[in-house]
Order: structure tokens, then C-alpha cells, then sequence
């Protein structure tokens, strides 16, 4: 049985701002809905473009981390990590220009204007969570790009899915997103010592959804 915390919070890992489907929306043509919204004065919500951006694995994480996230008050219990601008609420609104910026850096750990925000925002979130919180990663941990960033500051209390192992991207956008409607959420262990590769589990049954959360 999953242990009790005082609180519980999702980073999610980012979806590729360089992609056909970003240059798709950077087009000064581009006119569906949710273009015409990057380029109003409000913007649209990170969720929305990453969401965009990366299909069904990004619409698991942020349908998943809503629907079980436990923030204390005054903290956001879904951030999102960005190439330039650190760990950022899911429902911050961002404009055109800041797409254009996410585009123009590679996540990597070694390159300071990824890796800085990021040990800045997770230093301050860390002071703000209490000793019993959790910080789950919803994201591979197989690669340096977030985990040796992120265990540096939360150590322990970094947790990931265990059911992610042995998963591809679009395999645990399906499990995050039957795990949301269905209202049961998964086991997490430490990111600490985790076994990252594992044998791959059964294809999960096709099943459909209600429009909203196609």
C-alpha cells in the first residue's frame, strides 16, 4: 500500500519545442485555435502547447499529474520543466516568443541556460515542501537531462512511476491517461538506485475516450 505524504507534486518532463509539429505552429500562417491563442495578448497555457507539441504522452502527464497531484497551499502541484525558463506552473500562459525561445536551446544538462533555472526553481520549491512531501517525475529517468539535476536538490524524495519501466513515451502517455479516468494511481519508488531498464509489459488494450480528452 502506497505510503501516506504530506503532500505530492508532478514535474513533467518537457515536450521537443524544435519539431515539425512546433514549426507547424511557429508559421506566421498558421491559423487553427490554438496558434491564433499564442499570438493573442494572453497567450495559452503551457499544457496546452506541450500538449500539442508531443501528443498523446504529454496529454497522459498533465491529465495524470492533475487528477493526483496533493500541493500544499501556495504551491502549484504540476510544474512543468522548460528549456530556458526552469520549473514552471502547468498553467502558466506563454506567447508565441516563448516558444520561439524553448526552440532555441537543446535540453542538456551541460548547457547553463537549461540547467541554472532549473537548480534555481527546484532549490526554492524544495524549501517550500515539507519533510513527508513527494516530488514525482513523470519523465524518463534514463537520461541525465532531468534526474542528476533533480536528485541533487530533492535526493529521496524524487520518486517516479514503477510501472514507467520497460514503457516507451507513447505506452506511458496511455497508462497516465486510462490511470486518470479511471481514478487509480500508480505506485512510485526513489529515482535513487531505480532499475531504469526492465522488460517491456504487455501492450495495453486500445480503449476510447470522451472528446475532451482525446
Amino acid at each position: 500500500m502506497e505510503k501516506a505524504v504530506g503532500h505530492r507534486i508532478f514535474l513533467l518532463s518537457p515536450a521537443y519545442a524544435g519539431g515539425e509539429r512546433a514549426r507547424m505552429i511557429l508559421r506566421e500562417q498558421a491559423q487553427f485555435p490554438l496558434a491564433r491563442r499564442l499570438r493573442g495578448k494572453s497567450g495559452a497555457p503551457i499544457a496546452d502547447v506541450f500538449t500539442f507539441l508531443s501528443g498523446l504522452y504529454f496529454r497522459g502527464k498533465i491529465a495524470y499529474a492533475t487528477a493526483f497531484a496533493r500541493p500544499g497551499r501556495g504551491t502549484p502541484g504540476v510544474l512543468v520543466i522548460t528549456p530556458t525558463r526552469g520549473l514552471i506552473d502547468a498553467r502558466t500562459r506563454i506567447r508565441l516568443d516563448d516558444l520561439r525561445e524553448f526552440a532555441e536551446v537543446d535540453i542538456h544538462e551541460s548547457d547553463p541556460r537549461y540547467r541554472l533555472p532549473i537548480e534555481r526553481d527546484a532549490r526554492r520549491l524544495a524549501t517550500k515542501l515539507p519533510a513527508q512531501s513527494e516530488v514525482v517525475l513523470l519523465g524518463s529517468i534514463a537520461t541525465g537531462k532531468y534526474v542528476e539535476i533533480l536528485l541533487t536538490t530533492f535526493g529521496d524524495r524524487l520518486r517516479f512511476p514503477a510501472a514507467f519501466v520497460g514503457r516507451g513515451d507513447m505506452s506511458r502517455g496511455g497508462l497516465m491517461l486510462r490511470c486518470a479516468v479511471d481514478g487509480q494511481e500508480l505506485s512510485y519508488v526513489p529515482v535513487a538506485g531505480a532499475i531504469v531498464n526492465g522488460k517491456r509489459p504487455p501492450k495495453l488494450a486500445p480503449r476510447r475516450y470522451a472528446a475532451g480528452l482525446r
